[in-house]
């Protein structure tokens, strides 16, 4: 019996009953994601879909793919998107890995600070890093602007900016840190041991960075290369900024015909392609690295 000062005698005693604990499911714990990435992305995603299968006249047809297909431009825009998007993925490549290398295992004073500093570019905006060319080779720029001075002329011969060579510098000075970033990652795991013992044994550094340094540095190349390329392809702002009129890419394509000439069922079958070839590639890579992986 209870009384005014505590429980009862033997209350104390007895163990406390354990809380029933109801179990949820654990399928409702993917609920919220999945929700929000219908409502972001997946919508958005399936309006263009059905807008690509939508003629002006009404109706679903496949009208819309036909003709965007048998245009000259598209195929311009297709073939110009590739080519650059390699070229660069190229540039970045060879880039990334002989500056990754030397920040890695040459040291020098900063050599820290530089790597930091990666981290920070990667934030960077890319029609920043193109406006920052523009103020250097911009046909109003510094360096036409030195030769202007010096010799006279009333224009500079610096204009390969907006020509699609310009393109491909501009992607390569702003996506190459993105190939540096696993790279240096990867060569931090290097054991050091190796290269000493190869080097005492006579080998010459090209011979080092082949044998030991390159195998090691493969699958950070082809992780930051496969970002870049699927990144290159669909880079619109630095295509925009560099004022290259003649050069048409997939991106570039989209924003042509919805805003210019408000063909919006041609801009979302421009960009229904683009997503396309984006999936594809990432597809690839994912298969290419497992079997290299097994």
């Amino acid at each position: 019996m209870a009384t005014p000062y505590g429980p009862g005698p033997g209350r104390a005693d007895r163990p406390a009953r354990p809380a029933r604990i109801r179990r949820v499911p654990a399928w409702l714990w993917a609920v919220p994601p999945v929700a929000v990435l219908a409502v972001v992305f997946l919508h958005p995603l399936a309006l263009v879909l059905r807008q690509s299968v939508t003629p002006d006249e009404g109706g679903t047809s496949l009208e819309p793919y036909t003709e965007v297909f048998a245009s000259e431009a598209f195929r311009e825009a297709l073939t110009t998107t590739v080519w650059i998007a390699v070229a660069s993925t190229a540039g970045c490549l060879v880039l990334g890995f002989l500056l990754a290398l030397v920040i890695a295992f040459v040291p020098f004073p900063g050599g820290r600070a530089v790597s930091k500093f990666i981290d920070v570019f990667l934030s960077f905006p890319s029609f920043l890093i193109t406006l920052a060319l523009l103020f250097v080779y911009g046909s109003a720029g510094m360096a036409n602007g030195l030769w202007a001075d010096a010799t006279g002329a009333a224009t500079g011969p610096f204009g390969f900016l907006t020509t699609p060579w310009g393109v491909v510098l501009a992607e390569i000075t702003y996506f190459t840190p993105f190939v540096m970033r696993p790279l240096l990652a990867a060569f931090s795991q290097v054991d050091t041991a190796q290269i000493d013992a190869a080097a005492s044994l006579g080998a010459r550094p090209a011979r080092i960075v082949r044998q030991v340094i390159l195998p090691e540095a493969l699958p950070a190349l082809a992780a930051g290369g496969s970002l870049v390329l699927v990144l290159c392809l669909n880079e619109f702002g630095i295509v925009l900024f560099t004022g290259a009129k003649d050069v048409t890419t997939l991106p570039m394509l989209v924003y042509s015909k919805a805003i210019l000439e408000s063909d919006y069922p041609g801009a979302c079958v421009v960009a229904v392609v683009n997503v396309a070839i984006s999936v594809g590639l990432y597809g690839l890579y994912k298969v290419v690295s497992r079997r290299a992986g097994a």
